[in-house]
């Protein structure tokens, strides 16, 4: 039976969510046959009698799982015969570190391209996002973002955990990737596909290689997604 993953989407059937990034790259990682179910942000309230409030979720026969965290954990343990995501316990432990120090480059990505998020959205989502965002941030998403090209060289130095352990071995997961590899994705391929400005490293770096070789996997399921107009 096809697994069926609740992605958001924005306009153009461009998936940004780093989350669902994680749980799609676990799927393929799993040789799992999945199909994605599109959803705006103001419709994830109407999916599966709304039980779930945030994405992804998927569902599995009759299972539904939130959150990418609970998700690996579940595709693991109901799909032992298929290629791990953790390899041990060891690797879940380790994951949920990589989780931790992946949700503190998440604030600068969201400065970065918080109003590229806007503009990508689906007319309905937009006044959503805008007043949900812009009364956390206490102020407009325009001056949130502004003066992102300063923090860009910040930004960098947050990856260099990666670029370090990166010079040693190919994958966080050693020769393979693993779910930490996933993670750290995820956070990564969220601005790629929604914003113009590019928050990578250089082409010939260690993380842009590494990003690089990410995108690559499972037929290019990162490096063909559909990106917000004016990305690359």
């Amino acid at each position: 039976m096809t697994i069926e993953l609740f992605d958001l989407c924005g306009q153009g059937d461009v998936r940004f969510s780093p989350y669902c990034w994680r749980t799609k790259m676990s799927l393929a990682h799993k040789r799992l046959d999945f199909e994605t179910v599109p959803v705006r942000f103001t419709d994830i309230p109407k999916i599966l009698d709304g039980r779930h409030a945030t994405l992804p979720v998927i569902q599995d026969g009759g299972h539904n799982i939130r959150d990418s965290f609970e998700i690996a954990l579940y595709l693991e343990h109901r799909y032992p015969d298929r290629p791990s995501l953790f390899g041990g316990a060891g690797g879940i432990a380790l994951s949920r570190f990589v989780e931790a120090w992946s949700s503190t480059l998440h604030s600068g990505i969201a400065a970065a391209v918080i109003k590229d998020i806007h503009d990508a959205l689906q007319p309905e989502d937009q006044n959503y996002f805008r007043q949900s965002r812009e009364q956390d941030l206490g102020r407009s998403l325009e001056d949130h973002q502004r003066g992102r090209e300063a923090m860009l060289q910040q930004f960098h130095k947050q990856l260099l955990p990666l670029s370090r352990m990166l010079d040693k071995q190919p994958f966080t997961g050693g020769s393979s990737p693993l779910y930490p590899d996933y993670i750290v994705f995820g956070s990564l391929q969220w601005p790629q596909v929604i914003s113009a400005f590019s928050l990578l490293p250089d082409k010939g770096t260690l993380v842009r290689d590494w990003f690089d070789r990410m995108a690559g996997l499972y037929d290019g399921l990162g490096g063909n997604a559909p990106c917000a107009e004016g990305c690359a």
